[in-house]
């Protein structure tokens, strides 16, 4: 397979998503020009983890078989992302004095910084827990603010803000394991979140301050950015699924049908429009509680200028833009994916998001580039993650 080709998998609750890219060949918006997408019914996960793995390893292949027939070449690489309830993040401070005489920080100085706030997490939240990314918030020198990367400049005291996002190791090894007895090597993997970031948000978005809520099936996960940076992490166990069960008791109606109710595909006089509505609301209305609860937590409930962008196979629900707006008094929208006139349509809903922003994470991972998404962010998190894992893989 060309080094030129990227394929990246998103294996959620509900659908396998594969998207593949061609980095040779850019559109109209610098972004890669996508070959192939591949679908398929996951099997054997629940809440983002799996109980089932013979299962998944059939969805995976399902799905990148199709990739493959469209894209009309083999698939062998890729990048994953993971996500599900085992992901969440925390921020911690680190501190250490300047080692050069003439006071000039250096990365030995940085990298200590970093290393001592890494020590700083507490035994019962590292417990059985992988660091993914590890992002620089914010430097002080001598207890003043600096913009940028402190290197190159002088003080006695270096402190550092580090965003630490983590995930169970057991989940991802096994997510692995899964993707490589489908016939997939993994190059790397990347958290769910902050991989739909890069295809959903725009810079302005980010430096404002934004939070992006993907509503899965099973799960919902936010990402929380200012200025430019991801703040916070944080996966709640609920999803569109619980809607549809809500639905069902509600009307009295089979899970099946309970579904095409509300995504709109059955109406009519024998289900009242108002009742599905409030049915739908009232669960919504308990999901964006969560998140506003969380927005608190952080001190930035109400505080967001570019508001809640809204993604996932849950944000075509109706009236979702105002019940968000309603419940978190932010500007809301739904997201869609951004990347010029020549992107498929079958990848411009925000569902695609995660497989099509694992595609964008992998064109730069190899160069230390940025990308305009992502920026900072993707040139400090690779990392030698799946290689720590693989030795553990039978």
């Amino acid at each position: 397979m060309s080094k030129s080709i990227i394929t990246g998998v998103d294996v959620g609750t509900y659908y396998v998503k594969v998207v593949v890219v061609d980095t040779s060949r850019l559109n109209d918006k610098k972004m890669p020009v996508v070959l192939a997408t591949g679908m398929a019914e996951t099997k054997g996960l629940r809440h983002g983890y799996i109980v089932h793995h013979t299962e998944v390893v059939k969805s995976i292949k399902a799905a990148i078989a199709q990739a493959e027939k469209i894209a009309k070449i083999p698939l062998k690489r890729a990048y994953i992302s993971v996500g599900g309830i085992g992901l969440q993040s925390i921020t911690l401070n680190g501190s250490t004095s300047v080692t050069r005489a003439d006071l000039e920080i250096t990365k030995l100085d940085i990298a200590k910084a970093q290393e001592i706030a890494e020590a700083e997490m507490p035994s019962s939240f590292a417990m059985n827990r992988k660091i993914v990314h590890t992002i620089p918030i914010q430097y002080k020198i001598d207890s003043k603010v600096v913009l940028g990367n402190p290197e190159g400049m002088r003080g006695t005291k270096l402190e550092v803000k580090m965003h630490f996002i983590t995930c169970l190791e057991q989940h991802v090894s096994e997510l692995i394991q899964a993707a490589e007895e489908a016939g997939l090597e993994v190059l790397d993997v990347m958290a769910a979140p902050i991989a739909a970031s890069l295809v959903t948000l725009t810079k302005a978005q980010k430096i404002a301050g934004c939070v992006l809520a993907n509503i899965g099936a099973e799960t919902v996960s936010i990402a929380v950015f200012e200025d430019n940076l991801p703040i916070s992490i944080e996966v709640f166990p609920i999803g569109s699924t619980d809607i549809t069960n809500d639905i069902a008791l509600g009307l009295k109606v089979p899970l099946e049908e309970a579904e095409q109710i509300k995504i709109g595909r059955i109406a009519g006089t024998s289900y009242p429009r108002r009742k599905i509505e409030e049915i739908v609301s009232a669960r919504l209305s308990d999901i964006f509680e969560l998140i506003e609860a969380h927005l608190k937590k952080l001190g930035r409930g109400g505080l967001l200028p570019a508001g809640i962008i809204i993604a996932g196979g849950g944000s075509g629900l109706s009236n979702i833009e105002d019940l968000a707006k309603a419940a978190l008094k932010l500007p809301s929208r739904v997201a869609n994916i951004g990347g010029g006139t020549e992107i498929k349509e079958s990848v411009k809903e925000s569902t695609w998001a995660v497989a099509y922003g694992l595609c964008l994470f992998g064109m730069h991972a190899d160069e230390g580039q940025s990308v305009d998404a992502g920026s900072y962010l993707i040139r400090k998190t690779r990392n030698n993650f799946v290689n720590w894992l693989k030795q553990f893989l039978p």
